[in-house]
């Protein structure tokens, strides 16, 4: 049987009495799909997990995700991603590595793949080596901030739709290599989705989002911005601090994350992430 501790007073738990690096059970994955809609954001400590491992628990979840970025320069498919700079036991990249500035993007608050016609369903995250200082990942919900909304300004958002677009985002922190730009081009999402299971809403934006369908670029700046304040208040953040052997579940219908920063002159930082595609396109749901 699984474990409950909450995690923040919005959102998240941390579970204990699962072994994630062995098969689940028909039951399991029925128990942590429900986990997934009720807490969006799921901390297993003390997990023995190995790159086999977190590809078959993803599978186990749904169809596993490509890396966007290979893929995108390369057309090669690989479905587990490393964040951090370790490359080998002896050696990692430093702050001014042209890889490590490009996962700084990794530092605005997103939600994986919003930039695909089809994003995330679920990220999975397992950390091999943390830095001593910094290298936290801090979370948010849409779905509680979509609750402290006025009721006004649900209903003037509740039929809008949004562009999200990873060039807009990702090229104020590093260049985009011109193939991986061509293969993203701006994708228009639902800007209040709804998950299918409890009915529960929750606004989409984050630094993918680009403007609002129809509206100027002045309004849609200004919401943009609104919801994204409204989600990111100081007292929402959970600040999830890693330790060796942490597995991270997120919610990516609903979650936005950032990465907080590291020193990469100074530690490691190594860990494991996959993806589980979601179910459609976002225009497709009810």
């Amino acid at each position: 049987m699984f474990e409950y501790e909450p995690l923040h007073v919005d959102f998240g738990a941390r579970i204990r009495g699962v072994d994630l690096a062995a098969p689940l059970s028909d039951d399991e994955i029925v128990e942590l799909r429900h986990a997934i809609d009720q807490y969006s954001v799921l901390h297993f400590p003390e997990q023995a997990m190995s790159d086999e491992a977190q590809l078959a628990l993803t599978e186990q979840l749904g169809e596993p995700e490509e890396n966007h970025v290979l893929f995108g320069r390369t057309g090669e498919v690989q479905f587990l991603g490393t964040i951090g700079n370790v490359v080998d036991a002896e050696t990692k990249r430093d702050e001014l590595h042209p890889q490590t500035l490009s996962q700084k993007g990794n530092n605005l608050w997103h939600s994986d793949s919003s930039f695909r016609q089809v994003p995330s369903y679920v990220s999975i995250l397992h950390a091999y080596e943390v830095p001593g200082e910094g290298g936290e990942t801090e979370f948010v919900s849409q779905r509680a901030a979509y609750e402290r909304l006025a009721d006004d300004i649900k209903a003037e958002i509740d039929a809008l739709h949004v562009l999200h677009d990873y060039v807009f985002s990702r090229t104020k922190v590093a260049p985009v290599h011109d193939n991986h730009a061509a293969s993203l081009p701006p994708i228009e999402h639902k800007l209040v989705r709804t998950n299918p299971n409890t009915g529960a809403k929750n606004f989409y934006v984050g630094s993918h989002a680009r403007s609002i369908i129809g509206w100027s670029g002045i309004e849609s700046r200004r919401l943009i911005d609104q919801l994204n304040e409204a989600a990111t208040i100081p007292e929402g953040v959970y600040s999830h601090r890693f330790s060796e052997g942490d597995t991270i579940f997120w919610d990516n219908r609903c979650v936005l994350h950032r990465g907080a920063g590291y020193d990469a002159n100074r530690w490691r930082r190594y860990m494991r992430q996959t993806r589980v595609r979601g179910a459609g396109p976002t225009l497709a749901e009810r």
